[in-house]
């Protein structure tokens, strides 16, 4: 079956800045060199099959208001048509990947076995389509959140049952990543949490889920899946309160199970600003600790308190967003996914080329800038400067030294430190600069 959905949006290509094509990139040209490295190979963009192809267009206040070929979404004859749309779009934007749960991909069975059947019938058609092709599988997960079998969670569940039925889930999604030659396979606890402490025995729910992600990593090894297992945080929405807060928490949790050295973090924009932090903030604590793997760009609207997944248009938040990642090293296997819907007025085919053109352009802008403040140095010259003390032989005794020692030292020596600014309305006009 060949897609007609796109036939009247042309494919998305370069024509630079000056351009004023909607369906053209300004500043997205993967094949310019930044810092020595191709743009495409430092962004690795991917297209998030369920907000572009499985959404409907709802809201919490309203249902489906997107009407597409391929809906209702029941049979596999229309996940194949879903797939020759996506598959279209893929190669009109000249994005390197796709991520999916096996949800969007593939309608639900009457039993387990039937839904592996069509996740692996499905998958087999992506193969076809992706022979020959430039597009890859960035990562692969599992949808244990949208079924009722989920409400009270997935490997948190307190029924056992359910338990294994997520372990069976999660092994057929992980042999589905492997086939697709996916280099990444995430984990998001959409329901480990809980609504009330009344019926929740918190820590046998981490204690469990500590369990089963120690399984995952075992399989991971078992079949040779050679890509980073990830896990996404999230501090509310659905669940009252999630296990995965935040990257900090995410860390600890991954700490006390022994997965630090198995497990990385893939983070969201959007989740980012539901647990009350910058984008900013979880890249640069991932990345102090080792465990940046992956990001999903998108942005929440400030004035509402849900998760609403828009696509990025601030440059000066996603510079400065890249500006860690650049320092970190990269993004290495992971990539830049645009876990991102149209608003659900925007009902035209158009309109979901043109969201991700102008998302891709955003974080090439992002990108440049983040890259000409590190080739620049202004950052890291004011840190120096301002940790400078540090460096010192004495000052890195103390840290090895005692209170007593300490003490006396203070008071033998009269020491009474005065305040230095931090100037951070200098270093934001430094910033403006480049953005």
């Amino acid at each position: 079956m060949t897609s007609t959905f796109f036939d009247a949006v042309p494919p998305a290509t370069f024509e630079g800045p000056d351009s004023t094509n909607p369906m053209a990139f300004r500043h997205y040209n993967p094949d310019e060199k930044v810092m020595g490295k191709r743009m495409e190979d430092h962004l690795r963009f991917a297209v998030a099959y369920w907000h572009s192809f499985a959404w409907e267009g709802g809201d919490p206040f309203g249902g489906q208001t997107f009407i597409r070929p391929w809906h209702p979404q029941d049979d596999m004859g229309r996940a194949k048509m879903k797939a020759d749309v996506a598959f279209d779009m893929f190669e009109r934007l000249g994005v390197p990947y796709f991520c999916w749960h096996d949800a969007d991909v593939r309608p639900e069975g009457d039993t387990l076995s039937e839904s592996i059947d069509r996740l692996n019938e499905i998958t087999d058609y992506f193969l076809e389509k992706m022979d020959g092709k430039k597009v890859g599988c960035l990562w692969g997960t599992a949808n244990m959140f949208s079924h009722r079998r989920w409400m009270s969670g997935a490997s948190t569940n307190p029924d056992p049952d359910v338990f294994a039925y997520a372990a069976a889930t999660v092994k057929s999604c992980m042999d589905a990543t492997l086939k697709l030659g996916g280099e990444n396979y995430v984990l998001w606890g959409g329901r480990e949490g809980y609504e009330t402490l009344l019926n929740t025995d918190m820590g046998r729910e981490l204690d469990h889920m500590g369990a089963f992600l120690n399984m995952v990593v075992e399989y991971k090894h078992k079949i040779g899946f050679k890509g980073q297992i990830l896990v996404e945080p999230k501090p509310q929405e659905p669940s009252k309160h999630q296990y995965d807060y935040d990257a900090a928490t995410c860390i600890g949790f991954l700490r006390k199970y022994g997965l630090e050295d198995e497990v990385k973090l893939n983070l969201e924009q959007g989740h980012a600003i539901l647990a009350g932090h910058s984008f900013e903030h979880e890249i640069a604590v991932a990345a102090s600790e080792g465990m940046l793997g992956s990001i999903d760009m998108n942005r929440n609207d400030y004035q509402s308190g849900w998760d609403t997944d828009q696509f990025p248009n601030n440059v000066p938040e996603v510079a400065l967003c890249y500006y860690h990642i650049l320092k970190a090293g990269g993004l290495g296997s992971g990539g830049t996914n645009f876990d991102a819907k149209l608003r659900r007025q925007s009902l035209d085919a158009e309109d979901l080329i043109a969201a991700h053109v102008g998302a891709m352009d955003i974080c090439a802008r992002g990108l440049k800038a983040a890259a000409a403040m590190i080739e620049d140095g202004g950052l890291e010259d004011a840190l120096s400067a301002r940790y400078a003390g540090w460096d010192r032989d004495e000052a890195q005794a103390m840290l090895k030294s005692d209170l007593a020692t300490i003490s006396e030292r203070v008071l033998g020596h009269g020491i009474e430190p005065q305040p230095r600014s931090g100037r951070q309305e200098i270093l934001e006009n430094y910033v403006s600069r480049f953005v």
